[in-house]
């Protein structure tokens, strides 16, 4: 049984709002456009052609009715209408044809901008979901006692997807929407600017109103992207576990739990909905209002420009051209005001994305590889020094006392570990034993450096393990553990593992000393048969000589054995028996389980109590000695060992 690591509470990154825009966030975010930045910059060029396009439709509208509509003579004195035909159906007809031609221009450059910006998005999201898998594996053990799945998942999927949309949509939109309204802006300003002020009137009650929108749609994003990060971690713990929710049938109740975080889910969204509900309707009234103030004063001072006897330039007239611009400017000019005011929360949200994705970016692992490596002489021999171990988070004052050896031990801290100090010999095949929680997982877990010791050493041929470069310190194991986890892919990537020096004949080899070969070449995919997700489709024990096989074909120096014959039959535990000692057979072995079948004839019994080694010896020798392992075999060892063998043991008298 695996000693479990107390998990600590943390605090949700989703909780904090953060800025809506932060300069250093966006800066690194920047720095993976790097790579793709011919692309970003041809859709930059993109976008600002496309703005002179959608502000140049109105004003070609304009010159079509002041010229050859209206004949107003102001209209010749543009610097298009000097280059147009005098002939009225010519003109219209150029108008037309460089109006549709503006728009078709346009709907290329969307195309190329779309197109471009999608792509980098896409291998942005590729960059940066591979960089936080690659952190992710790196990772000391601890950290993901210390962090929930579905929150490391929701970094690489939820998190990553609100930075695409902001570099596709976001940042692009925005960049687009300022060009236009200040095309726009310009453009209204030199036809009229008593006109353009008179339009510009209802800013104020928008800006107003779009800050009172983008108040309570931060919240309701906030509470979204809490109740998603809820949502990703429920599902991942009770789809994991759905077999224990069906034994036990919790299915009302987790039913119920699932419906309260779903429910936050729902009520955050309607909040947001709500506040859209109400935003658009009441920028679409402003905006008509500002077009109907347009219309009316507009309008009266395109009936005083028709009077003769009224000169434009001095009453400030308009003509009939410059209003129907005017309508239509102010129509394109509060759309992209809704925009920026949407694009803003995407901008948000992206922000704080980008600083929970850089926060778990930038989190170091705490167990590294040194600077300058050390290796030993690959005997196998193993060698624990006054070892003290504890899963609790020390401040730094603490763990200098302990390395120290001046901390008064006050019981504040749960030690795994006391004063752990044993040598296992080359080739020696050493059984741990214990109660639950006594420490013997642990054991092995600080020899494969998951995990730091606070004070003492563990060594390996003679070099501490913090010395070792880790790659080349764990190579050196193989694991055969209680609950055997396989991957998606096929029975031979399973047994090789990434490990492509393994051949197929090994692998079939390895199969065939664990007595599963004939399993799997009864398989219709045989060495090739898909595996499902942990291996759902195959049973436990199946699951188990399977990683037997892996860990034989990985010919390790060092081989652990966690409980490894506790998921299989008494049938199936004879015939591996021999593969066991084959298995151990040439490298240093370490054995931890409750059958004496495999410990009866380890060369060292260890024997964990608390946390501390109690007793050492050989089976016989610890039985004579009376000891706690003659009480763990008279409670425990003993059932098991007559049901194995058939043969009940004599067991010593306690008088």
């Amino acid at each position: 049984m695996a000693d479990a690591a107390p998990s600590t509470p943390q605090q949700h990154d989703e909780d904090v709002v953060g800025k809506a825009y932060d300069h250093r966030l966006m800066r690194r975010l920047l720095t993976y456009l790097r790579p793709y930045r011919l692309q970003v910059i041809v859709s930059l060029i993109a976008i600002a052609l496309k703005a002179f396009s959608d502000v140049l439709g109105p004003f070609l509208t304009k010159i079509a009715i002041d010229r050859y509509m209206a004949h107003t003579p102001e209209a010749q004195h543009s610097w298009l209408g000097r280059h147009l035909s005098a002939n009225a159906v010519t003109g219209i007809s150029q108008i037309a044809a460089m109006y549709l031609g503006s728009l078709l221009f346009g709907y290329a450059l969307e195309f190329v901008q779309i197109y471009l910006m999608q792509w980098a998005g896409q291998k942005v999201m590729y960059d940066l979901r591979s960089q936080i898998f690659r952190h992710l594996q790196q990772m000391h053990v601890a950290f993901f006692d210390r962090n929930p799945t579905g929150r490391l998942v929701t970094r690489v999927t939820s998190d990553v997807d609100a930075l695409n949309e902001m570099f596709t949509s976001g940042v692009v939109s925005i960049f687009e929407d300022v060009l236009v309204l200040a095309g726009i802006v310009l453009v209204m300003l030199s036809m009229s600017w008593w006109l353009a002020l008179i339009a510009f009137s209802v800013l104020p009650a928008i800006l107003f109103a779009t800050n009172i929108f983008r108040k309570r749609v931060r919240e309701s994003y906030r509470r979204i992207r809490v109740a998603i990060a809820r949502i990703n971690s429920f599902l991942q713990e009770h789809v994991s576990g759905m077999s224990v929710v069906q034994i036990f049938n919790r299915e009302q109740r987790a039913a119920r739990d699932f419906e309260v975080v779903n429910r936050q889910h729902m009520d955050a969204f309607k909040d947001a909905i709500l506040a859209y509900a109400v935003y658009y309707p009441v920028i679409e009234l402003l905006s008509s209002t500002a077009i109907a103030l347009v219309v009316w004063f507009g309008g009266r001072s395109v009936l005083l420009h028709a009077m003769p006897s009224i000169s434009p330039a001095v009453s400030g007239a308009v003509t009939l051209g410059v209003l129907v611009a005017f309508i239509q400017y102010a129509q394109r000019f509060f759309r992209p005001i809704q925009d920026l005011s949407d694009k803003y929360n995407i901008l948000q949200a992206a922000m704080a994305a980008s600083e929970r994705i850089f926060k778990l970016l930038d989190t170091p692992s705490e167990i590294v590889s040194p600077a300058r490596p050390r290796a030993g002489d690959g005997s196998g021999s193993i060698e624990f020094r006054n070892v003290w171990f504890t899963y609790q988070r020390l401040d730094a004052t603490t763990l200098a006392q302990i390395q120290r050896g001046n901390f008064i031990d006050d019981g504040s801290i749960e030690w795994i570990l006391r004063d752990v100090s044993f040598f296992i010999e080359p080739n020696e095949v050493a059984a741990i034993v214990g109660h639950t929680g006594a420490g013997k997982t642990t054991l092995t877990n600080l020899m494969m450096r998951f995990y730091d010791v606070q004070r003492g050493s563990i060594l390996m041929d003679g070099v501490d393990v913090r010395q070792y470069d880790l790659n080349v310190l764990r190579r050196r194991f193989a694991v055969v553990l209680q609950d055997p986890f396989l991957f998606t892919g096929t029975v031979a990537s399973n047994i090789r593992l990434g490990s492509d020096w393994i051949t197929q004949q090994q692998i079939e080899q390895a199969a065939d000393e664990v007595h599963v070969g004939d399993f799997i070449r009864g398989l219709p995919g045989t060495f090739d048969e898909p595996v499902r997700e942990r291996g759902n489709t195959l049973s436990t024990g199946q699951k188990q000589l399977i990683s037997f096989a892996r860990a034989l074909a990985a010919n390790p120096r060092i081989l652990i054995l966690d409980e490894a014959t506790s998921s299989v039959d008494t049938d199936t535990e004879t015939r591996i028996r021999s593969a066991l000692r084959r298995m151990v057979t040439g490298r240093t072995s370490i054995i931890i389980a409750h059958r004496l079948s495999t410990i009866q004839q380890a060369d060292r019994i260890l024997v964990m109590h608390k946390g501390q080694l109690r007793e050492t010896g050989t089976h016989q020798e610890l039985l004579a000695q009376r000891g706690l392992y003659w009480k763990l075999y008279q409670l425990q060892y003993k059932d098991q060992e007559i049901s194995a063998t058939g043969l009940p043991t004599p067991v010593v008298s306690a008088n």
